[in-house]
């Protein structure tokens, strides 16, 4: 049974997300969670989970209470994801919770991982610690959606990125796009690059733009794999991209001579089969979730990204608009015509954030975003 909540919960539980958030690249694989302990409207101990193999929020939190004496008895507990119940690098939080014999748990959401799976809620309330759950939810899984689609449809949680004129142009019929949007915003999208677990890109890119793909405008201690999508394996293989860190090429063509060359640069060629006349972006999503990708960022041409939208990939739009207008030139994707509106894709607007001089549109797959929905409830 939930127990009832109120609004102190829901202020505690927001404070728990903002706390959760400055791990926002830190974590992965594992979600990005916070803990604090509460009594009698006091903060008595917080913490968030650290690096993998390091511990997670609830042993952050126990700890620091030990560490300043504090008297657990009486006290809430606030945690932005249900506790782990089985044994993975760690040991399972909510033996630790049961310890502290706090009077309640409050918890945002369910943990999605099969192992999981509601059992941390219902060992807490059969050491008679009272639980409610679903505290602040859409807020906790914004931080973790990555997390609960791997552990749920296997595959990433992905956004495209795109930066486009207010008539959707995002080049020049010569191609020319630099800079359709300002400093601000290309320096605002190394964030969701910092979030992200891989930066995936096609070849076309590559060989117009020469992009290094890494993160360099936010401060980071784990840069994402950088991963290419190359049907052809054509990639120049004295590209900026390969520059030494972790790469992923996805291809169809096998050409073991030239792989065994990237090897020496850190580069893994992956061989998909094709699907039509390219890569199957479904099986490059699959490969990803079983190498457990949270979080994928695609920043490529019009083509790769009409093709992922057109092949169900893309869960969220993340859209820097200028304030200009470029009448003819390339649109933001290529994709097939549609001979009715019914078949278009579905996305809700999130957010719309000026981002100096231009504006930072989000909008998420309303049918994705809602199945994850129903994973982390009660």
């Amino acid at each position: 049974m939930n127990i009832s909540t109120d609004s102190s919960d829901e202020r505690w539980m927001r404070q728990a997300i903002q706390l959760a958030e400055s791990v926002m690249y830190l974590t992965a694989p594992n979600p990005r969670v916070a803990c604090l302990i509460v009594r009698d409207g006091q903060l008595l101990a917080s913490g968030a989970t650290q690096r993998a193999g390091g511990p997670h929020a609830e042993v952050m939190a126990l700890r620091q209470a030990a560490e300043r004496g504090v008297d657990l008895r009486n006290c809430t507990i606030y945690v932005t994801l249900e506790p782990c119940s089985h044994f993975g690098r760690t040991p399972p939080c909510v033996d630790a919770l049961i310890a502290a014999s706090p009077v309640r748990v409050v918890i945002a959401m369910r943990d999605p991982n099969p192992l999981v799976g509601g059992r941390g809620i219902a060992r807490l309330r059969a050491a008679g610690i009272a639980v409610a759950t679903s505290v602040c939810r859409e807020e906790a899984l914004a931080l973790n959606p990555g997390f609960v689609a791997r552990m749920t449809r296997k595959t990433p949680w992905a956004w495209l990125k795109l930066a486009s004129s207010i008539d959707g142009r995002i080049a020049l019929p010569s191609g020319q796009s630099k800079w359709i949007t300002g400093t601000a915003a290309r320096a605002d999208g190394h964030h969701w690059r910092a979030r992200s677990c891989v930066v995936l890109t096609g070849s076309g890119t590559v060989l117009a733009d020469n992009p290094q793909m890494n993160v360099r405008h936010v401060e980071t201690e784990r840069q994402p794999v950088k991963a290419i999508v190359d049907t052809r394996f054509e990639v120049d293989e004295a590209a900026r991209i390969f520059d030494g860190a972790e790469t992923w090429v996805f291809t169809c063509r096998h050409d073991p001579e030239k792989a065994a060359r990237l090897a020496d640069r850190n580069v893994r060629v992956i061989q998909l089969p094709p699907s039509g006349h390219r890569v199957d972006l479904h099986a490059v999503m699959q490969w990803l979730g079983e190498h457990d990708i949270n979080e994928v960022h695609v920043e490529a041409g019009a083509r790769l990204s009409g093709a992922l939208l057109s092949a169900g990939c893309v869960d969220e739009l993340l859209v820097y608009m200028a304030p200009m207008l470029l009448g003819e030139g390339i649109g933001m994707v290529d994709m097939a015509r549609l001979d009715d509106l019914a078949l278009a894709q579905a996305f809700e607007f999130t957010e719309t954030r000026p981002v100096a001089p231009d504006l930072r549109l989000r909008a998420r797959h309303v049918q994705h975003w809602n199945t994850l929905l129903q994973a982390v409830g009660n």
